[in-house]
């Protein structure tokens, strides 16, 4: 390539080959991963995998709201104070409020997370707890 016909960039990046500082990085003399290459968004979820993210990490907060209601009493378990549940619940539904305040992001159908009804939740957990302790 003639000096006139390289850009800038392409100058760059030879130079920095030059001096080696493309050598020894990972996946070097790899054959890229191309799985799910049809998928607009291979690239997320590769790096997802890549960093060991939870894949929920980079969904809208209304979905992992949702999951963590999913969760419930189950996830309360390991509590053993109710006010302490309680607060939990009530921290959850806090957030749940603020979520519903943000505007929607390109979602066609608008997704919301429940409220949960904390004293029906805390009889829920202690029912669980009853269960757990005379197993």
């Amino acid at each position: 390539m003639s000096e006139k016909s390289e850009s800038m960039a392409e100058r760059k990046i030879r130079e920095a080959m030059e001096r080696g500082e493309f050598d020894d990085l990972p996946g070097a003399g790899k054959p890229l991963d191309l799985r799910g290459a049809n998928d607009p968004n291979w690239w997320t979820a590769q790096f997802i995998e890549r960093e060991g993210l939870e894949p929920l990490a980079t969904a809208p907060t209304v979905l992992a709201l949702r999951r963590e209601a999913q969760g419930f009493p189950e996830s309360l378990a390991e509590y053993e104070e109710e006010e302490l549940v309680r607060e939990l619940l009530r921290d959850y539904n806090v957030r749940v409020k603020r979520d519903r305040l943000r505007p929607a992001l390109e979602l066609p159908v608008p997704i919301i997370a429940p409220i949960v009804d904390v004293d029906e939740m805390v009889e829920r957990w202690r029912a669980l707890r009853d269960r757990r302790e005379g197993a």
